[in-house]
């Protein structure tokens, strides 16, 4: 099942710097981001060996998850939190604020393959 993870993050009068070392479970062979997106649902897939981490660094998005077993809604609102997505996690990506920037660390390069699409069953 996909679950938060609070990233370090140092706070003093300058701003903030949030880190992203030692804490991703896996090794990152791809990061994208999706940004300038309308009332439209992103996702609607699962993997079946990509791991994902899905981090809101600007605005927030909510990230619903089914792993078979459980569904789940995830909302990002702040880059200091990060989703870890499993393979087996089907997710949808949706509520963009108008100035989202949505960026995902991955531990598999792009493979059309790696993609399953169907719903589990309810």
């Amino acid at each position: 099942m996909a679950y938060l993870h609070n990233l370090t993050t140092f706070t003093d009068k300058r701003g903030n710097l949030t880190v992203i070392e030692k804490t991703i479970p896996f090794d990152i062979k791809r990061i994208f981001y999706i940004y300038g997106v309308d009332s439209s649902i992103r996702g609607g897939h699962r993997h079946h060996q990509t791991i994902q981490a899905a981090i809101c660094i600007k605005g927030s998005c909510t990230i619903f998850n089914n792993d078979g077993k459980k569904t789940q809604e995830f909302q990002l609102d702040t880059p200091a939190k990060c989703l870890i997505i499993e393979p087996k996690d089907w997710h949808q990506m949706y509520n963009f604020s108008p100035d989202a920037i949505l960026m995902v660390l991955a531990s598999e390069y792009y493979d059309d393959k790696d993609y399953i699409f169907e719903k589990y069953e309810s």
